[in-house]
């Protein structure tokens, strides 16, 4: 389970760096009308229009694993083993000796849950 935290941490991580350098390399909407009046982006790799639907597509899958592995991360976190019952796998059994009426009344009960002793 501890592997598995750590890739989707990994994932994670690497998403959210992934968002912030695609956000601060796309245009404004403002740089488009550069770009129509022949600013030098038409002769790019992706084209005048191009770049910004890869950029913009890729910020979008890359927002989207972000958004699922914290939704991953959280429903790890929140799962909570369940308590033992022992190696017998029933509830604690009081000693024979006591069983026989040998314990007075007021003898206090213990609990074989943890944190039961503390005073709330």
């Amino acid at each position: 389970m501890l592997y598995l935290k750590t890739l989707i941490i990994v994932v994670q991580l690497m998403s959210a760096l992934g968002v912030i350098g695609l956000v601060l390399l796309q245009h404004g909407k403002g740089a488009d009308m550069g770009a129509a009046f022949g600013s030098g982006a038409s002769g790019s790799l992706f084209g005048a229009t191009g770049s910004a639907n890869f950029l913009s597509r890729t910020t979008a899958v890359l927002a989207a694993v972000f958004f699922i592995s914290t939704l991953t991360l959280t429903y790890l976190g929140s799962y909570k083993p369940q308590a033992s019952a022992g190696v017998l796998g029933g509830a604690a059994m009081a000693p024979a000796s006591a069983t026989a009426g040998s314990a007075p009344a007021s003898a206090p009960v213990v609990s074989s849950a943890p944190g039961a002793d503390v005073p709330k």
